[in-house]
């Protein structure tokens, strides 16, 4: 007993200086991971968190002004500051913590998508954060991302309303600010449907609406792509000439609703007067020459309804030959384009429907070796226990005509047929038996041919132990019922000749298949760098030949 409890006592102590030890460790790991995992300090796991008081506990903990400033700076593994991580969540309480320790040029710091705190509270929507950030230092609402884009515009995307109305009273000059593309909010704001935007920034400053970008779109032709007719009707309030207007490829508002497939959008320009139906873009095109290309039928009832024509009125200035040649070359690159990415598309899905099929196939082959396998079994079974139930008997008593264990009717003639029958099928079944648990075989083709072979002898198999049960009929009915035996004789060779028969018909249209196969490979492999589209089509016609629902070997 003192040994067990000793035994125990050490037991335990082991344990516990092991959990020591574990504890130990892992607050060593802790400490090595700290400031976070993604490289977050303290101060920014607490304005992660909202926790407006420990960020002010942790801010006032900082005696050195130049410590503070380094902390607020501070940024993580995404670029991000404690300010713009609260300014993220919208936790304006934070946000007021910090602002009061930073300056413009920690506040104005971005992270790596080259979002500042103002941001991405802009875009997220926080109204009182941004109100808090612009109010502690207005010359935010300036500041770009690496797309020149300002917080108005990020906020005018998004459609955050009370946001743009407080960024545009900073000034007009704001909204006049320019992407790199050339587009200004009032496009992002067209483009995205926010009609209230689009009211807010036309009622101040209306000109905007005539700006253009760097392929002389203006917010109307944005407009048209959507499916606000709210949005084109307001932007046609300031200037409704600007309805004509063409971008640098010629294209007015009516052909750019009309190659979208906008037809409401469509149906509000026609019902504004002075439109011009039939203008014509640098390619020659008229809005209805378009909707025909595309097929879009409603549009092109619609055109067609207020006497609008396909083909260019004006054959006095007809278009330049140099820029139609220009562009049915774009479009004949972009179709040829688009047809190798297609046709590519369609190769990698006909290649993994390959696969599977292999699968299928071979699952196929190796199900047919199983049952080769059982059926030479049963053969085999059934071949050797038949030659000792035979009809009659055997001797038991040896006399002048017969010797011991000699069957009775071993003299008749239909019983040596059996006998040489009957062994021919069992020792095709043994030898198949023997092969096809002794052999491995992992190549494809030679997994066929052995199936090939196999099936061969077990049709031999099969045809023999049939041949030999019809000769034991002959035995078995007696010389008064020969007939009998004639009729089994006959069902029996009309099933097994017409089996037979059927399966060598299925081998040999199997076969004049592979071979017309193997002649669309050859010339699949012969055109593919011509075609591409024949090579797919063959790749088709293989798998409708090669592989099958079902097939004869």
């Amino acid at each position: 007993m003192e040994k067990q409890q000793s035994f125990r006592l050490g037991a335990l102590e082991r344990l516990q200086s092991f959990k020591s030890f574990r504890m130990g460790s892992t607050e060593k790991k802790k400490g090595k991971e700290s400031p976070g995992k993604r490289g977050d300090t303290p101060l920014h796991l607490a304005s992660r968190a909202g926790n407006s008081s420990s960020v002010a506990k942790i801010l006032s903990d900082c005696e050195e002004s130049l410590q503070l400033k380094g902390l607020v700076s501070k940024q993580n593994q995404d670029g991000e500051t404690a300010l713009y991580v609260a300014a993220e969540r919208g936790f304006v309480g934070v946000v007021k913590e910090v602002l009061r320790v930073s300056d413009v040029q920690s506040a104005a710091i971005q992270a790596n998508n080259s979002f500042d705190a103002f941001h991405v509270a802009a875009r997220q929507g926080h109204f009182e954060v941004v109100k808090e950030l612009w109010q502690s230092f207005p010359a935010l609402a300036m500041t770009t991302n690496a797309s020149n884009s300002t917080a108005l515009d990020t906020a005018a995307t998004q459609g955050h309303i009370d946001i743009v109305n407080l960024l545009l009273g900073t000034g007009v000059d704001l909204a006049k600010i320019a992407r790199n593309n050339g587009k200004t909010v009032l496009h992002s704001a067209a483009r995205m449907g926010h009609v209230d935007v689009v009211k807010s920034i036309l009622g101040k400053d209306p000109s905007i609406g005539s700006r253009t970008d760097k392929k002389g779109q203006t917010a109307f032709h944005m407009a048209v792509k959507g499916n606000s007719v709210d949005i084109v009707l307001e932007l046609l309030k300031p200037d409704p000439s600007i309805i004509n207007v063409e971008d640098s490829k010629g294209n007015t508002a009516l052909h750019i609703a009309t190659r979208k497939g906008r037809p409401e959008i469509v149906q509000a320009l026609l019902s504004v007067p002075g439109i011009d139906i039939n203008a014509t873009n640098r390619a020659g095109e008229t809005a209805l020459g378009i909707a025909e290309k595309f097929g879009n039928e409603n549009i092109t009832t619609v055109l067609r309804e207020v006497g609008a024509v396909a083909t260019p009125r004006n054959r006095d200035n007809p278009p330049n030959p140099a820029k139609q040649l220009k562009q049915t070359v774009s479009d004949i690159k972009h179709d040829v384009q688009s047809q190798i990415k297609q046709t590519r598309q369609t190769e990698a899905r006909v290649y993994n429907i390959k696969k599977r099929l292999q699968k299928l196939h071979i699952g196929g082959l190796n199900n047919a070796i199983n049952s080769n396998t059982v059926v030479a079994v049963l053969i085999a079974s059934v071949a050797f226990a038949a030659i000792f139930q035979v009809p009659g008997n055997y001797v038991d008593t040896e006399s002048k005509d017969f010797t011991l264990g000699q069957a009775y009717i071993a003299k008749n003639k239909a019983f040596l047929i059996f006998l040489v029958f009957d062994s021919l099928a069992l020792f095709i079944s043994l030898a198949v038996v023997v092969v096809q648990t002794s052999l491995i075989v992992v190549e494809q083709k030679a997994k066929k041919l052995m199936v090939f072979v196999m099936n061969k002898l077990m049709w031999l198999a099969c045809l023999f132990i049939s041949v030999s049960f019809i000769a034991l009929t002959y035995v078995v009915v007696g010389k008064h019922d020969l007939w009998l035996a004639w009729c089994t004789m006959a069902i029996g060779a009309t099933i097994m000749l017409g089996t037979m028969g059927s399966m060598c018909y299925c081998i040999v249209v199997h076969q004049i298949e592979e071979k017309n196969l193997r002649s669309i490979r050859r010339k699949a492999s012969g055109s593919r760098s011509r075609s591409w589209s024949l090579s797919v089509a063959s790749d088709s016609e293989m798998f409708n030949s090669e592989f099958k629902k079902m097939y004869a070997l």
